[in-house]
């Protein structure tokens, strides 16, 4: 019995060390300049009113490990990738949403019907506009109006009114290089709280308004296009030519608010008309589920927060460091707790492209269209490690079949 007790006494006394050495070192924490990229050196000088004061504006500094001492897979050629179409810049635009989502749409056109092309990521977010100023009008002003909203945007607005080539509409006018909606969406905000100051709840000459304020920043979107020489609607491009069906995507979200193995809302701004379509499923479902689809052949697109410690644009990686929480210690309860105070926000939308496994832990490879993206070697890419994903990613979308194992779980 003693000897016993003596063991048991030598196990616990070990055991700090033995976690230590599972999670390999302690991360550190340092300050950080922040210097101005792609954003200030590319997109403001593609935006006409660009002052040059704003380039010369004094840094400023942020909290972030230090990574000198690391060495991350950040070689692409590594990775097993899916085909997509080449990172591009969202500007300055909250449009991250519509970019990942449409990347995504991208790729499982050339998985299902073997079409390599790039779809115009304004044609659903002028159309997301329009459909968020009609739930203005009818929910009387009560709605989020903003840039941001969610992946599964496009499931909605796809069904309504399909999909188009960029060479079709790129939502920029002649002469533009990069997308701003700061001017649109603040006439289009302005215009909106007049509504209702005024109660002037007209769907018609709201949404007509709305339009028209699209169509001067943006340019009107086409109802008819020319692909291979025919003419088509979008939706007939959308069914016949991208053999894409909507409602053959599914949504997956893991809280411990809502009972598992159901549908329930994803409760976040972006979310402005409450879709109650995300099948909430415990934590080790979710990563089994994102870790099947990636290594039978299907992207995702994923939503999450990328406002972190770890989550570093010149490296190009994002982790979490030992001083957030050690990786032995990321469960459902720690998820939980940063959503519940926030810590865990709906941030940014981007696209799994590949994976590959590095000393017994997955990495995901990332096609982000943020500006940060921009300012590593890798353009438009980033490396995300499976941590990160299971503790800060509030959602993904994914085609049936690459939730095939889940949903014969929970669809009887």
């Amino acid at each position: 019995m003693k000897k016993s007790i003596y063991l048991l006494l030598i196990i616990f006394a070990l055991s700090p060390s033995i976690i230590a050495q599972k999670n390999k070192q302690k991360d550190k924490g340092v300050f950080k300049e922040k210097k101005q990229g792609f954003y200030h050196n590319t997109i403001l000088k593609n935006i006409s009113d660009y002052n040059e004061t704003d380039k010369k504006s004094k840094p400023k500094e942020y909290f972030a490990i230090d990574l000198s001492d690391y060495d991350f897979p950040t070689n692409i050629d590594e990775y097993t990738t899916y085909w997509h179409t080449q990172p591009s810049s969202q500007g300055s635009t909250g449009t991250c949403w519509s970019f990942a989502s449409t990347s995504f749409f991208e790729s499982e056109a050339k998985r299902i019907s073997n079409v390599e092309i790039k779809l115009s990521e304004m044609f659903t977010a002028y159309y997301e506009y329009v459909d968020r100023a009609i739930y203005f009008v009818k929910n009387r002003g009560d709605v989020y109006f903003n840039q941001g909203s969610e992946a599964n945007a496009l499931k909605r607005i796809m069904k309504k009114f399909g999909a188009v080539p960029y060479s079709d509409y790129s939502g920029m006018l002649k002469g533009q290089k990069s997308h701003d909606h700061s001017k649109m969406f603040n006439e289009m905000n302005t215009f909106l709280e007049s509504v209702k100051v005024e109660s002037a709840w007209n769907e018609e000459v709201v949404v007509q308004t709305i339009k028209d304020i699209l169509n001067f920043y943006m340019g009107k979107p086409p109802k008819t296009i020319f692909y291979e020489e025919k003419e088509m609607s979008p939706q007939e491009f959308l069914s016949d030519i991208l053999k894409i069906n909507p409602d053959d995507y599914y949504s997956f979200m893991s809280t411990k608010e809502l009972a598992y193995n159901q549908k329930g809302e994803l409760v976040e701004a972006d979310n402005w008309w409450h879709s109650n379509d995300y099948y909430n499923i415990s934590l080790d479902d979710y990563m089994n589920t994102l870790l099947a689809a990636v290594e039978n052949g299907y992207s995702l697109s994923i939503c999450g927060d990328v406002s972190e410690a770890g989550h570093d644009r010149y490296a190009e990686v994002s982790i979490i460091p030992t001083f957030d929480i050690p990786s032995d210690f990321i469960d459902e309860d720690s998820r939980q707790f940063r959503l519940s105070n926030k810590t865990t926000t709906g941030d940014h939308c981007i696209h799994i492209v590949g994976y590959k496994k590095h000393d017994e832990d997955y990495w995901f490879l990332i096609k982000d269209s943020g500006s940060g993206a921009f300012d590593g070697e890798n353009k438009g890419y980033r490396f995300f490690h499976e941590d990160y994903i299971k503790l800060k990613i509030m959602n993904f979308l994914v085609h049936k079949n690459g939730a095939k194992n889940i949903l014969d779980k929970i669809i009887k």
